[in-house]
């Protein structure tokens, strides 16, 4: 039986730690040559690594998703080196400072925005073009947050960049729906990775707090984030576009 990504060629930003590098060893598990990129060099080719120490395909590029010539250059190194580009999942975002909203710093408020919001669009322009240019179907998925769909206390940029996320995959859906791009978004709940263990260093109410929010009783693996993912790329979710999946433990049902 076919792997679910076989020998499609993938993106994926964020692959240093966390969701990102969970994610891309179940894309490499199913079949896919990846492009892994994020700033931090060292964390990105440990993953590369992991991957081909599996028997994988898998480059890492160091990226900065802020920055447009950084966004543009890891397309281009992945249809340099497979050919083409199939699917992505634009991963990369912080956690930031946490402040209520009148108190909060102007340029933290800016350096979220331009990674967690900003750098999403960027990597989507580069992607979009490059399906549009090769005139084949292709797939994206971007990381939003259940902080996207309902307010996250003292997280104002946060809160406001995955929102943006949200309404920036349905725009975006809907412009390219007929050119067979889909673009979807996933809305993690609490995760087990480096970003909520930083959030909660030092903060032992807001750590127990945090292992409570869940109603399934605990927090998400990185991994349960990545096989959802790695379904809205594949062709099994062929119909699937526009959609904020929130993969939350039944955080936003309540």
């Amino acid at each position: 039986m076919a792997s679910l990504l076989s020998s499609k060629s993938a993106i994926i930003t964020g692959a240093a730690s966390g969701i990102g590098r969970a994610t891309a060893l179940i894309f490499a598990r199913e079949g896919a040559c990846l492009i892994l990129a994020d700033v931090s060099a060292e964390g990105g080719e440990e993953t590369a690594k992991l991957i081909r120490d599996r028997g994988g395909e898998a480059r890492f590029v160091r990226c900065d998703v802020s920055r447009a010539a950084d966004t543009e250059a890891m397309v281009e190194e992945a249809v340099k080196v497979y050919g083409r580009l199939d699917c992505a999942f634009n991963n990369a975002g912080i956690g930031g400072a946490q402040c209520k909203t009148a108190d909060y710093d102007e340029a933290e408020f800016d350096r979220i925005l331009a990674i967690n919001l900003k750098g999403v669009w960027l990597c989507m322009r580069a992607e979009i073009r490059q399906f549009v240019a090769q005139r084949t179907p292709g797939a994206i998925v971007n990381t939003a947050s259940a902080a996207g769909l309902v307010a996250s206390h003292s997280m104002p940029a946060y809160t406001a960049a995955k929102h943006g996320v949200v309404g920036l995959t349905k725009c975006a859906a809907l412009e390219y729906a007929r050119s067979g791009i889909r673009i979807n978004d996933v809305c993690p709940g609490v995760v087990d990775t480096p970003l909520v263990e930083e959030m909660v260093a030092g903060r032992p109410k807001l750590a127990a707090r945090l292992d409570q929010v869940e109603p399934v009783g605990r927090k998400a693996r990185p991994d349960e984030i990545g096989e959802a993912v790695a379904w809205l790329c594949s062709d099994a979710a062929s119909f699937v576009t526009g959609t904020s999946m929130s993969v939350d433990g039944g955080l936003t049902a309540q």
